[in-house]
């Protein structure tokens, strides 16, 4: 942690760029960075604490081996992404903005992966897929070697 504020500390609007570093080092924010954050940065533990919480991205708790993110904003809502996010759920036994008890999987909810134009869209780990149907989607979970 104490490298990662040194690299940020003198930046203008250091706390987005910090953030994300912690979690592409750790897997996520732990609630007990938020103390040495603000004091690394100045600012109170409130407003570190809320951006935190305001941005879907950030995790505060460690997420599952495997992340699968449904994205719900308005054009992939109109193309199905509500049926997915519930099919996801049964296919992979989680709820959404949850991590299996096995630690296998996490479940998210996102508003936008940025495939509009290619909805309904979803991600796993770091991969994105676009126009995703129920076939599609059961075939990707299959794949993962997730199933509880």
């Amino acid at each position: 942690m104490a490298t990662l504020l040194a690299r940020h500390a003198q930046r203008p609007g250091a706390l987005l760029p910090l953030l994300h570093d912690v979690q592409d080092a750790l897997g996520y924010v732990p609630a007990d960075s938020v103390p040495l954050i603000s004091e690394g940065l100045g600012l109170s533990r409130a407003e570190v604490h809320g951006v935190i919480s305001y941005y879907h991205f950030f995790r505060s708790t460690p997420p599952g081996r495997q992340v699968v993110q449904v994205c719900r904003a308005e054009a992939c809502q109109a193309c199905g992404s509500e049926a997915l996010m519930a099919q996801a759920e049964r296919l992979l036994g989680c709820a959404p903005h949850a991590t299996r008890a096995d630690g296998a999987v996490s479940l998210e909810p996102v508003y936008c992966l940025g495939l509009c134009a290619s909805s309904p869209a979803i991600q796993i780990n770091d991969r994105v897929h676009a126009r995703v149907t129920p076939e599609r989607l059961a075939r990707l979970v299959s794949d993962m070697a997730v199933q509880p």
